[in-house]
């Protein structure tokens, strides 16, 4: 058996990131309501950035809208049912009883919404590893954010997760780019939001799964091979 999982996204984005990458990577949480298994949940932004990166994430949040989807224009729609509505829930107030500072959002529906799976885009910052909201796979509109002061801390912090599907990488230097693709755990890693070419392999590492998707690799994984000897 083969299985394509969740994940647990970083986004590393250093402090000569271009100018649109935070907001990039939060609308990349929020769309789908957060319910896309590539998210990049987990934000780490150099100390630098990290104080501009957190507002911007906030006016992100706060500008997305929600509805049904028969309202006209963009907005982002309920989570699938009750149950992942109370998941996302449960784990928006653990972020808040662990000490996560809650930026945007919080528990509850919209205030324009009284009823339905509609979940308000939420932002935590001064996240630590370690807590629930950082570790467990929500699948909702929910964003942690934390700060590093390294490379090498941005890399262990990316990497210890059960996790393994796709890492994101923000940043002017092209040799710290190919540095952080080898080094980070994941099936996939996307830099500067250039999206992967044609043909390359979806999947991941570790509780991710190790399945693929796409390309010479995805048609690979429906293949059985037989060892013959003596022929």
């Amino acid at each position: 058996m083969t299985l394509e999982l969740g994940g647990k996204g970083a986004n590393l984005i250093f402090a000569d990131a271009d100018g649109r990458a935070v907001e990039r990577g939060v609308r990349h949480v929020m769309e789908n309501t957060g319910q896309s298994c590539n998210a990049p949940t987990r934000m780490l932004v150099e100390r630098p950035l990290y104080d501009a990166a957190v507002e911007t994430a906030r006016r992100i949040a706060e500008d997305t809208r929600v509805g049904p989807a028969h309202d006209a224009g963009d907005h982002i729609g309920p989570v699938v049912n009750a149950r992942q509505w109370e998941h996302v829930q449960g784990l928006i107030q653990k972020g808040i009883e662990e000490g996560a500072r809650l930026v945007a959002g919080g528990p509850g529906r919209p205030e324009h919404l009284n009823r339905g799976y509609f979940v308000r885009p939420t932002v935590f910052a001064d996240v630590k590893p370690g807590m629930s909201i950082e570790r467990i796979e929500i699948f909702g509109p929910v964003l942690s954010i934390m700060p590093f002061d390294s490379e090498d801390e941005a890399v262990a912090i990316a990497n210890d997760t059960d996790y393994g599907l796709t890492n994101y990488v923000q940043t002017a230097d092209e040799a710290r780019r190919h540095r952080l693709a080898r080094r980070l755990k994941a099936g996939m890693v996307e830099m500067n939001g250039q999206s992967r070419g044609k043909g390359a392999p979806f999947g991941g590492t570790k509780a991710s799964g190790r399945a693929r998707e796409g390309g010479i690799w995805g048609i690979e994984e429906f293949l059985e091979v037989k060892s013959i000897s003596g022929w």
